[in-house]
């Protein structure tokens, strides 16, 4: 029958995933109107599958009548390869960077063109950055991102240069100048950026190689004021962090 031919995007399957996609660092709790808006799908339609999530522990609503992540989802979500293994083993090793630096300290490997963060740690008077745990950031304008773009398939970083976005007014966009950087993180082992993702924050990140493969399985970095001072010192502790994460794996 004609009335049962699933149409691309319509099936009970990807309103799920779009009611899941919803959720992200900016909205963790969200009425049904605003989780029908972010997953572009009618009241109606969010509200009853909303319920039946909500009964099934995927979703949890609150006494305020806001959506939020259930456990059912937040327990599976620890079992994924990139959050499981890696972040644990990291853990231990940022909580030491940041004690040395008290900067903000960031974990992040390279998902298709992009690099999402997987684990972050920051102070009370870290820099006020956009990233955030789960969020995606260009790769040519963050210090992890940059690290992951000097070792990434030659098809990736053919898509990222293709389409090199000014995010600020030192946002590299210059392919000529990229490719020069891209070719001294791969010599050297370190990135920096200075303002080129946030103003008034810079980056300095290293990568993290898988001992038994010498495989770069994610970058680890941090975002300080000024790259002036302490470099030497950020840089190290970087360095330390990356080889024990890297001898774990």
């Amino acid at each position: 029958m004609a009335g049962n031919t699933a149409v691309p995007g319509t099936t009970v399957a990807s309103r799920l995933l779009a009611i899941v996609g919803a959720f992200d660092e900016r909205h963790r709790a969200l009425t049904l109107t605003e989780l029908a808006q972010r997953a572009d799908l009618a009241v109606p339609t969010t509200s009853r599958l909303a319920a039946e999530m909500a009964a099934g522990g995927a979703l949890e609503r609150r006494e305020d009548g806001r959506f939020v992540i259930g456990r059912l989802l937040w327990e599976a979500g620890l079992q994924a390869p990139v959050e499981g293994r890696l972040k644990q083993v990291a853990e231990p090793f940022m909580h030491d960077v940041y004690a040395a630096t008290l900067a903000t300290v960031h974990l992040g490997v390279r998902d298709g063109a992009q690099v999402l963060y997987v684990e972050r740690m920051q102070g009370r008077t870290s820099v006020p950055i956009v990233s955030a745990i789960g969020s995606r950031l260009p790769m040519h304008c963050t210090g992890v991102g940059k690290v992951l773009l000097a070792h990434a398939p030659a098809e990736i970083q053919r898509q990222v240069f293709a389409r090199l976005s000014r995010v600020t007014p030192y946002t590299i966009t210059a392919p000529k100048v990229l490719a020069g950087q891209v070719e001294r993180i791969r010599r050297d082992g370190v990135a920096t950026t200075v303002e080129e993702m946030s103003l008034g924050a810079c980056s300095l990140a290293v990568p993290v190689i898988r001992a038994y493969d010498d495989t770069v399985v994610a970058a680890i970095g941090v975002v300080v004021p000024t790259l002036k001072r302490d470099r030497q010192r950020l840089l190290g502790a970087l360095q330390v962090a990356a080889r024990g994460i890297g001898r774990l794996l």
